[in-house]
């Protein structure tokens, strides 16, 4: 069987282009696949396409406009998860026009499909006491137990996202003063982050544990589950979930919904609140632009816009001031 354009393309895009040109990290290849792996599924079932016969020439702007209509209306899905499936399309085709000259006006269509707006979801944060709650749940007399206090006290404390914690691995750790972790983020872009001396103290105690503190296991993972294998996403959200069931018991403010990025979010937040400049705190989460970062000051300034508001709510209303009914005065002001 011939082998069709897109299947070449497609190929070489995910196998040889995002990773060894774009140092794409592992994580973000899957989710382009996972992408793919959709389409060709909306292809073969509501276009009666197979894969193997599937050329660049059928994918046109109206097929993958009535592809992402498919992802909102059949599949639920919403405006930003429609956006992030045009995101990854319009990247493919960035790399199709320039391998193929000729297409260029079939791939340009494609990029002209516009983005939808969507309502920017509110940032969910919690507060010291609400961390404090939930750090204080794991049943330190077993081994499980402080592997997870040592798990969410690092979650916390370095502002980290879930995947660059379950990525670190023995190398990436720094015990010696100062104390400190390197993270691998987004784009396999690097960061040092400094530990504090009490989460300092707890990672050296799981080390010791473990026996991970010795030169032959530098390679390996610094969370495992109870096989010995690194934790998954999925492994840290469970954990998470079940502290804070537990916390509710004692504090039940604590909303639901609550996953490690809200971790990330309430560090953030802690540090913009105690006076921590943007681009201290940029650099120790790890964003590309700045402008992520304000997000932070704009959802405090809400907060704080709203607290005001229930301040005003309960005051008394405040009598007309008496030289405001005096004509000659008003009249003498509105003359300067």
């Amino acid at each position: 069987m011939k082998t069709t354009d897109f299947a070449m393309h497609l190929t070489s895009y995910l196998g040889h282009y995002l990773p060894h040109q774009r140092n794409t990290s592992p994580n973000t290849i899957k989710a382009y696949r996972d992408v793919f792996t959709l389409l060709l599924r909306y292809c073969k079932e509501k276009r009666n396409i197979p894969p193997e016969k599937l050329k660049i020439e059928d994918l046109d702007a109206k097929m993958i406009a009535d592809f992402l209509g498919y992802v909102q209306k059949e599949r639920r899905c919403g405006e930003y998860t429609r956006n992030h499936r045009l995101a990854v399309l319009r990247s493919f085709f960035r790399y199709v026009q320039d391998e193929e000259p000729q297409l260029i006006l079939h791939c340009q269509k494609i990029l002209a499909i516009p983005m939808k707006r969507h309502e920017t979801c509110e940032i969910g944060y919690l507060s010291p006491d609400e961390i404090a709650s939930i750090l204080n749940q794991p049943n330190l007399k077993t081994s499980i137990g402080r592997r997870d206090a040592v798990l969410l006290s690092l979650l916390y404390d370095t502002g980290a996202r879930v995947q660059e914690i379950i990525d670190l691995t023995i190398h990436d750790v720094r015990l010696e003063p100062p104390a400190q972790i390197r993270l691998t983020g987004k784009g396999r872009k690097t960061r040092v982050v400094p530990l504090m001396k009490q989460t300092a103290q707890l990672v050296e105690g799981h080390m010791k544990e473990h026996n991970l503190n010795h030169d032959e296991n530098s390679g390996n993972p610094l969370f495992a589950n109870r096989y010995g294998e690194r934790l998954s996403r999925s492994g840290v959200r469970i954990i998470l979930e079940k502290h804070v069931e537990s916390a509710r018991v004692t504090t039940p403010s604590l909303r639901d919904g609550i996953s490690p990025h809200t971790f990330r979010h309430s560090k953030a937040m802690h540090l913009l609140q105690v006076g921590n400049p943007l681009i201290v705190i940029k650099h120790i989460l790890g964003h590309a632009d700045i402008a992520t970062t304000q997000m932070y000051v704009k959802a405090d300034t809400e907060m704080k816009r709203k607290a005001l508001e229930k301040a005003a709510g309960v005051s008394k209303p405040l009598a007309v001031p008496p030289w405001q009914k005096k004509p000659e005065i008003m009249g003498w002001l509105k003359s300067l």
